[in-house]
């Protein structure tokens, strides 16, 4: 041991923490356990990186994960080997797929015991291959902090996304060298900063696409703000410019201001019925940042049949992969956006909301439908009504707002109105139950003095209800939405109008006593049954100094309208309006 200080020789243990550092991590989530130890020994002896204890490795990813959306920061996680790392693949996954920032660093057993079925080992690098856009398990602990280092630049590089390191245990606890923070050449794993190109003839064939079209919109996913505020702003003036209309995708919400009269909802299965049918009847499409999820191209063959396509993506792999374009750009958003801004400029364009009145005209007629509206009701709350009115009531404090997966993630999505980018955490791809509570953890870690509420459903509520523990542990004043309908309420919704009304194990027959449940945890417990009490019992949650469960007890038998069934196309959606469930084809038969 004395000849450390000559050597400047560092444990594995001791070079995670001060890569870590290096990157600027402040918050790491985790659950330690045999396998990592070393790790949790050296981060006893420091104070640079503060450690929240989550109850489950599944909720300390997705509170890394509402970590990283929130502050647009790469979130950082760390596990133990076997179940540790094995719980943790759902987050991974989720990340994956919703393209956000993580780095997740799992104990193994020791490099002897690798391949023996050794006591809580699994293959997690061979388990993750396929959820994460890098992994490694680590043999030299030399290796180590150049590793990390690498690690940290691939999750946010190009499209972001979550990177596993595998560090076995005696790794940690053996002798090497740290360097510091340093370039990136590994021979072996080249990650070239990609310089895209934005070649002036296609930036020139979409621009002349764009100035020419009599039934544009504009189309946006999360790569708007994946790209950074930046790429906001200037989607915010090239639409205004413009004169086109918008439509977000669930991931883009808050990427252009919801109150702004260019946006005109939602896109997709339970987007608005203007949104679906501009998209349908467009001529000139232009996708910045999105996917072509199924969820918003419904029937491929019957998506956007009479558009020409601009798609703007990051990852070349997105393109053309489920929809032909006729113009594709890879790039940042930001890049592209200011190149296209320019050109349009340079040409001297301007609004050409005169020349494209009519497609105003036939948008308005789809708007005045109100495919949002439902029955009201003054004996029961719909949950329509709870989120109009929790919008109503939190849209001065503009909070950040995660949701779990289902009936109460649409209506959030519906009626919520996003301003700015960031404040909208949820699962899109993977579409994960119980991703809300540790998901608005996370937010509440990088926002202490914000307002961070977290709707959830009964049954997405009970997946990570022990985060209660978390949440009272360090103090944090996430205030919960139960949409309380004692239902898998999405599921049942599809067993009423696809399974003709085969309600098959969707009903939650036993619920905990919630207030009792919130008093246990030692936080503040609400219940409202009745609408006209429902705004005093918001305000009530709102104005509380710590966390809160609030148990909004609503309609059973709601479903979420509009709705474009599995399979179907755009101009085929299901609305209901005054509990009345039509198809339209066409404006004229509605």
């Amino acid at each position: 041991m004395t000849n450390l200080k000559e050597t400047h020789k560092l444990t594995g243990a001791e070079i995670i923490v001060k890569a870590l550092v290096n990157e600027g991590v402040d918050v790491i989530f985790g659950y330690p356990g045999g396998a990592i130890l070393p790790f949790y020994d050296a981060l006893f002896l420091q104070n640079k990186l503060h450690h929240i204890l989550t109850r489950h490795e599944q909720a300390a990813a997705h509170a890394a994960e509402g970590y990283a959306r929130s502050m647009g920061k790469v979130g950082v996680i760390t596990v133990t080997s076997g179940p540790g790392a094995t719980n943790a693949i759902t987050g991974l996954t989720d990340a994956y797929l919703d393209s956000i920032p993580l780095v997740c660093i799992s104990g193994q057993v020791a490099t002897g015991l690798i391949g023996t079925d050794g006591f809580q080992e699994a293959d997690i690098t061979g388990l993750t291959r396929s959820c994460t856009k890098h992994n490694y398990l680590v043999k030299d602990v030399n290796d180590l902090g150049y590793i990390i280092h690498e690690a940290f630049y691939i999750a946010r590089s190009g499209r972001p996304g979550p990177v596993l390191i595998d560090v076995p245990k005696d790794v940690q606890n053996g002798y090497g060298i740290y360097s510091g923070k340093m370039a990136i050449n590994r021979a072996s794993y080249q990650v070239k900063k990609r310089q895209f190109e934005l070649h002036h003839d296609k930036i020139s064939a979409a621009i002349d696409l764009i100035e020419k079209a009599k039934r544009p919109i504009f189309y946006t996913g999360g790569g708007i703000i994946n790209s950074g505020e930046k790429a906001s702003k200037l989607l915010g003036e090239f639409v205004r410019e413009t004169g086109y209309p918008i439509t977000n995708t669930l991931m883009g919400l808050g990427g252009f201001p919801a109150s702004d009269s260019h946006f005109i909802g939602m896109l997709g299965m339970h987007g608005t019925y203007e949104a679906n049918m501009a998209m349908y009847e467009c001529d000139v499409m232009i996708n910045i940042g999105a996917r072509f999820d199924d969820r918003v191209t419904g029937r491929v063959s019957g998506f956007s049949p009479h558009s020409k396509k601009i798609h703007i993506d990051i990852d070349d792999c997105s393109i053309g992969k489920i929809i032909h374009v006729d113009v594709p750009i890879v790039g940042d958003a930001a890049c592209v956006l200011e190149a296209l801004f320019c050109e349009w400029k340079r040409r001297g364009n301007k609004n050409r909301k005169k020349e494209i009145s009519i497609w105003w005209s036939k948008i308005k007629k789809w708007q005045d439908v109100n495919s949002l509206s439902y029955e009201e009701s003054s004996k029961v709350i719909k949950p329509e009504y709870a989120m109009q009115r929790l919008n109503a009531l939190t849209r001065d404090h503009k909070p950040f707002v995660s949701t779990d997966v289902g009936q109460h993630q649409m209506w959030a999505a519906q009626y919520i109105q996003f301003d700015e980018p960031k404040k909208w955490l949820t699962s899109g791809g993977l579409g994960t139950m119980g991703y809300g509570v540790p998901s608005a953890v996370g937010a509440q870690v990088a926002n202490r003095d914000a307002l961070v509420i977290c709707v959830s459903g009964d049954a997405s509520f009970m997946m990570n209800m022990q985060e209660l523990a978390t949440i009272k542990q360090y103090s944090l004043p996430v205030k919960i939405l139960i949409l309380n309908n004692r239902y898998m309420g999405m599921v049942r919704q599809w067993q009423e109008l696809i399974y003709e009304k085969r309600e098959s194990q969707s009903y939650m027959e036993s619920l905990p006593d919630f207030m009792k449940l919130a008093e246990s945890f030692g936080i503040k417990g609400i219940e409202c049954d009745k609408p006209d009490h429902l705004d005093k019992k918001i305000l009530e949650m709102i104005n509380h100094q710590g966390p809160v469960l609030f148990n909004c007890v609503v309609e059973k038998s709601e479903n979420v309208f509009p709705m474009i069934p599995a399979g179907s196309a755009h101009n085929e959606i299901l609305l209901g309006s005054q509990a009345k469930l039509y198809v339209t084809k066409d404006i004229n038969a509605v």
